[in-house]
């Protein structure tokens, strides 16, 4: 019977651990945000620098991709491969300008802003200036851009109509947005705001696990 005891002590102990644990990643923040690509060749890298810093080559294919991600880890990438060749093959090239070819993919409604509809995945073959910026490239095919104070890249060609990097949390209601958001221009890891537990929540668990110790320790002294 002590035996027993003892088994369901320990039981009970790590399923609280469990049960503490889960709630504090069920809820995992994530940012609805576009988000920026660099094609190399035959995938999608995700860029490390925002599209105003980046200067492309002639031949280079960028993309843009609106969704709900956590970070750039799990970041869901245009549903268009970077085919150069095939975005530009009606855009001569010209002497003093270069061709850079564009996949801009608006998401899903699943991760669409309330009461909003993302337009329809499209590509462009954008010809500028030879130092022009990534941005300066998008600019000159999907317009209306709209930016946040901070230089965050917040709606192409208009969408969304609102919002810059909104935080959406793991039960789909919305936050308001962070300033860590991954739709900054040159957003990196993150520093620990990737939806894991809590220093309180973990602090909260070695309790449990203590009490179910100390609870085995006294159930052997009565032996």
């Amino acid at each position: 019977m002590r035996s027993t005891a003892l088994s369901v002590a320990l039981l009970l102990a790590v399923a609280a651990a469990s049960t503490l644990l889960g709630a504090g990643t069920a809820h995992a923040a994530g940012y609805r945000y576009w988000s920026f690509w660099e094609g190399n060749g035959k995938n999608w890298e995700y860029a490390t620098q925002g599209p105003s810093l980046v200067r492309p080559d002639d031949g280079t294919v960028q993309g843009f991709r609106f969704a709900v991600s956590q970070d750039s880890k799990d970041a869901a990438q245009p549903r268009r491969a970077p085919d150069f060749g095939a975005i530009c093959a009606g855009t001569p090239a010209e002497d003093g300008r270069k061709r850079v070819a564009l996949v801009i993919d608006p998401g899903t409604a699943a991760d669409a802003p309330g009461g909003e509809t993302p337009p329809a995945l499209r590509t462009a073959c954008a010809q500028v200036g030879p130092d022009a910026s990534s941005a300066e490239a998008l600019a000159s095919v999907a317009k209306p851009l709209r930016y946040s104070s901070d230089a965050l890249l917040c709606a192409i060609s208009g969408y969304p109509a609102a919002g810059c990097g909104d935080e959406v949390s793991g039960d789909g209601g919305e936050k308001s947005p962070a300033a860590s958001s991954p739709a900054s221009s040159d957003a990196g890891e993150g520093d620990g705001g990737d939806g894991g537990p809590s220093a309180g929540l973990l602090v909260g668990i070695g309790a449990v696990l203590l009490l179910g110790i100390a609870a085995v320790f006294r159930a052997r002294r009565r032996r």
